[in-house]
């Protein structure tokens, strides 16, 4: 018939026919989900789209709910407007800033207010609870990019007239939630009805937006004790700030009024202050020998690590490094994930005996043949490298499990200077769009990976989930262990890995999956202008991504 389509449902495995112009919701309604919660979304050919997408033509869809990573972020995107919605009821003259994920949560706060009280916060979640309730849609309408323009300028909202008028698309996409409208990177669920699970408590000055867990929707993230975490994104927030750069469209301004060689400087020259301060620090321990490094995927810790040798050798000490990488097992010893697969981001892929008993006899004074290992065969092999300490020497070790207490269990803490360094990028896309971290390191893999690896985009993409939850399971709980944490993101650097990353993304096949997470990255990248490698130093941390470093990896 001609006014009836087919569509196969990924979901069952089955084929439906139904009437043109369907939306996901009545469509899902046909069909066996086999999901455990309500579907927030689908992909249609390997592409995300909201509930209200209409079929026209034959499709392929497959329907998500909160456990997908996708369906968690239009959970969490929503549940953001139903703040601010909350926010601008209660006090129209606020601002409210969503600024960064924190303690299992996300940390917002009032622009301009030193401290939100208690009794503001219970306001705010009261009221969430009653948009809520009221089981409000959201729309999404696009309009003529001028007039969203003149709509936020109306408003008061500089950061999205700055990103709207330097992205220079013809139409943007407009949200509205009753009368409040919002621009927001990314899809939203159906109506504030889905929202039934969250919390918002009081955090240091603001509050924080309590999500549900990934694996168990009915139940709230449980809380994650973050001070150290949270007092260094504090101070680059505060840092950004300061140089009037919280947004992109004021990154994009410098951009294009030719300024972006002065932040390339201040930016290295902030990084440089930082690492000389830690050298400074460690040398004036006595006890210190071993400067353990540790952090998540591509967050520069082999950079910081020899540019921290540097800093100690201008304080005539003799850094040695040592890379956690040399002491992998075997392949065939290497454990397996769930899925069979060689699982390298479990601590026991490090042979931990040994990698101890070779700390102990360099603490001693011995002399110890280190190991190296073979990527391209698996194997561990040496070649009569020896290391021995001297009385100025510092041991510098890197790997993403330098800080898991297995690894040193042998050691005297007094022995032992930890560090934890991460991109945590400081910069937001508007005042109600953070950028989460994951995805500057994320950016960072995809372009290094395919210059020094040979990996494609999509090998990166496919292989990030078991990296990420590597992260959750084995590094991120021993961050807060760490004397020292320092921030390797730089403002500037978005801008700078746009043209590498852009081209390689662009390459995934619209057959494969991981295609939709590519679409999602171009469509971030689209937000920047593009910022010239030219003046960025050959020590950077951005150089170990890119081209050009002077430090042999």
């Amino acid at each position: 018939m001609k006014n009836e389509i087919h569509f196969y449902c990924e979901n069952d495995q089955k084929t439906y026919h139904t009437e043109k112009g369907v939306s996901l919701i009545e469509a899902s309604k046909k069909v066996n989900l086999k999901l455990q919660h309500k579907p927030l979304g689908a992909f249609i050919n390997n592409s995300l789209h909201e509930m209200s997408y209409e079929l026209y033509k034959p499709k392929n869809v497959s329907f998500i709910d909160i456990s997908h990573t996708d369906g968690m972020r239009m959970y969490t995107r929503s549940l953001q407007f139903v703040l601010i919605k909350a926010c601008e009821t209660l006090y129209p003259n606020r601002t409210v800033h969503i600024q960064h994920s924190i303690s299992k949560g996300i940390y917002c706060e009032f622009e301009g207010v030193e401290n939100s009280s208690f009794d503001t916060v219970l306001e705010i979640a009261n009221k969430m609870r009653e948009i809520i309730a009221a089981d409000i849609p959201f729309r999404r309408e696009e309009i003529p990019t001028e007039e969203a323009i003149k709509l936020f300028k109306e408003k008061g909202e500089t950061d999205k007239v700055k990103l709207l008028s330097t992205r220079k698309t013809p139409y943007s996409s407009i949200y509205t939630l009753a009368e409040t409208h919002g621009y927001f990177y990314g899809f939203m669920v159906p109506s504030t009805g889905y929202l039934a699970v969250f919390d918002l408590v009081k955090y240091y000055n603001g509050m924080l937006l309590v999500r549900p867990q990934k694996e168990n929707p009915a139940k709230l993230q449980y809380y994650l004790e973050q001070d150290k975490l949270f007092e260094i994104f504090q101070e680059h927030k505060n840092w950004a700030n300061i140089l009037g750069l919280s947004g992109i469209g004021a990154l994009n301004e410098r951009t294009i009024h030719n300024d972006s060689s002065e932040l390339i400087k201040i930016s290295e020259a902030l990084h440089e202050k930082k690492v000389a301060q830690l050298a400074d620090r460690i040398a004036s321990d006595k006890n210190t020998k071993f400067i353990l490094i540790a952090g998540p995927s591509s967050s520069g810790k082999t950079t910081f690590s020899m540019r921290l040798g540097v800093q100690l050798k201008v304080l005539g000490k003799a850094p040695i490094q040592i890379s956690l990488d040399n002491y992998f097992v075997n392949r065939n010893d290497t454990p397996k994930d769930e899925k069979g697969e060689f699982n390298f981001e479990d601590p026991m892929a490090i042979d931990i005996e040994l990698f101890n008993q070779h700390l102990l006899q360099l603490l001693q004074g011995k002399s110890v043949e280190i190991p190296k290992f073979s990527f391209e065969t698996g194997m561990r092999y040496y070649d009569g490298t020896t290391l021995q300490a001297a009385p100025n020497t510092y041991f510098v070790i890197e790997g993403i499990h330098a800080l898991n207490p297995l690894l040193t269990q042998q050691i005297d803490a007094q022995n032992m200077f930890k560090i934890y360094i991460s991109a945590l990028t400081q910069l937001s896309i508007d005042k109600h769009n953070r950028i989460p971290t994951t995805d500057n390191r994320l950016l960072r893999r995809i372009v290094r990976d395919y210059q020094y690896r040979s990996y494609s985009a999509q090998d990166t993409l496919n292989r990030w989930k078991s990296v990420r939850a590597g992260e959750e399971k084995y590094i991120f709980p021993y961050q807060e262990e760490a004397d020292v944490m320092f921030n390797s993101a730089l403002l500037y650097e978005l801008g700078v890995l746009k043209p590498f990353a852009e081209p390689i993304l662009r390459e995934v096949p619209k057959t494969e999956r991981s295609y939709a997470e590519a679409k999602r990255l171009l469509k971030f990248l689209s937000y920047f202008k593009e910022i010239p490698i030219d003046e960025i130093p050959p020590t950077s941390i951005i150089r170990e991504f890119l081209v050009g470093s002077t430090f042999n990896y």
